[in-house]
């Protein structure tokens, strides 16, 4: 994809170490997420042994593995998702226009740079920032607008998003 205007947002940073005969070891992990505001979004995790250089190694993680999501209106989801990936799991809602951003930590990092003005989240299960963000990212990847529903049910549009009486 096409390098426009991307913003990167870090997530969080991990230090890890090795103890070895010497002494201990550290080494940084870096969590990042980067996206352009308008639906594309690309999650990076890197260790070196500083952290800047673990933070510019997952931000070009993230760069490389850019991909689309469907936004209804350009601000919020098409529906509700609840979404579980290892001890991760997430419920992700969408909100009127106004509501904001009512989410915490890695949700809120990712749906700021996706462009997602209006959502509520809730993290359940893990606090651990990599399995929830990993559970978000799922999460939105398996919602599906209505015109995919539309096209393989062969259906038009206005019927699938009637509203129910």
């Amino acid at each position: 994809m096409e390098n426009v205007e991307l913003k990167d947002k870090l997530v969080s940073v991990n230090r890890i170490t090795k103890v070895v005969k010497g002494g201990r070891r550290f080494a940084f992990s870096a969590l990042v997420v980067v996206g352009n505001f308008a639906g594309s979004i690309g999650v990076g995790h890197a260790k070196a042994k500083q952290v800047p250089d673990a933070i510019k190694k997952a931000t070009q993680t993230a760069k490389n593995n850019l991909f689309k999501i469907p936004l209804r209106e350009g601000r919020t989801l098409h529906h509700d998702v609840l979404c579980k990936d290892g001890a991760g799991k997430v419920l992700l809602r969408s909100a009127p226009s106004g509501t904001g951003i009512i989410a915490g930590g890695p949700i809120r990092a990712a749906c700021e740079v996706l462009g997602i003005k209006d959502i509520v989240g809730k993290s359940m299960g893990s606090s651990n920032p990599i399995n929830v963000l990993r559970a978000c990212i799922k999460g939105l990847k398996s919602q599906k607008s209505p015109k995919h529903i539309a096209n393989t049910r062969g259906k038009n549009i206005a019927e699938i998003t009637k509203k129910k009486q």
